[in-house]
């Protein structure tokens, strides 16, 4: 169950990055986890442990690494469909 709920966390922190930064996130439901859980590595990496805990993510952390993550992301498919 704890597996659930770690995707179920990474999708709604993706979605919330997309959602914030206005910008589509590649993959559907599927790339919204993907980049939730990077996000949250790249947070956690960067700035630490701290904030509300669920399922294994520290929320704030999680959020503003997957901001980057996000914005990264999008740089790079916009050069790329500028290049085709």
């Amino acid at each position: 169950m704890s597996f659930i709920w770690f995707l179920i966390i990474g999708g709604i922190i993706g979605w919330l990055a997309g959602m914030i930064l206005g910008k589509d996130i590649p993959g559907g439901i599927i790339g919204n986890i993907i980049a939730g859980i990077i996000g949250a590595w790249i947070g956690g990496m960067l700035l630490g442990s701290w904030g509300p805990k669920i399922s294994d993510f520290y929320i704030v952390p999680a959020i503003l690494g997957s901001l980057i993550l996000v914005f990264i992301v999008s740089l790079i498919m916009k050069s790329m469909r500028k290049a085709s």
